[in-house]
């Protein structure tokens, strides 16, 4: 089940970005969130904002992620492509579960889709496991943007409404 996370999760919020992190060193990813990313005090602005979720399963939480609606400022602009859909759309972002949850990465999607047609996401290029399920879940590649960093992440765009996608 996908929820809005509350401000009393956090802890467990956390300790499931500290199991993401250690799962992304430990299979060729150390640098994407490196050893704190996401900080608390961004998990507490996207519990604010009502843009914060959790995947979970009975009274046990497995997985989270932000749904943020509106305009991505890093994807203004996309090298080696372009967007397909010019609307509306929501980013899903800083997804994670904590290994022992199966499904959280759909869960999370069918969730987004119920909420917006248009959908993307980004990962980085060594995140060869967020870039198959991305992709298994019927999101195309659509080209490179930067993050605030201004590091590199391989951009996915799913639009429900085309029938291009899933």
């Amino acid at each position: 089940m996908v929820r809005p996370a509350k401000p009393d999760e956090l802890g467990r919020i956390l300790e499931i970005y500290a199991a993401a992190r250690r799962y992304m060193a430990e299979n060729g990813n150390p640098a994407q969130w490196g050893s704190s990313y996401p900080r608390r005090e961004l998990l507490e602005e996207d519990l604010r904002r009502g843009q914060l979720y959790v995947v979970t399963e009975g009274d046990k939480i497995h997985g989270a992620f932000v749904l943020a609606l509106g305009e991505e400022p890093t994807y203004a602009e996309m090298e080696n492509g372009a967007w397909e859909h010019d609307g509306p759309y929501g980013t899903i972002h800083r997804v994670a579960g904590d290994g022992t949850g199966k499904g959280v990465f759909a869960q999370c999607v069918a969730y987004c889709r119920g909420r917006m047609e248009c959908l993307r996401i980004d990962t980085h290029e060594r995140n060869g496991t967020m870039r198959h399920l991305i992709e298994k879940h019927g999101f195309t590649r659509r080209g490179v943007i930067h993050v605030e960093d201004g590091s590199p992440r391989i951009a996915y765009e799913f639009d429900g409404a085309s029938g291009e996608n899933g």
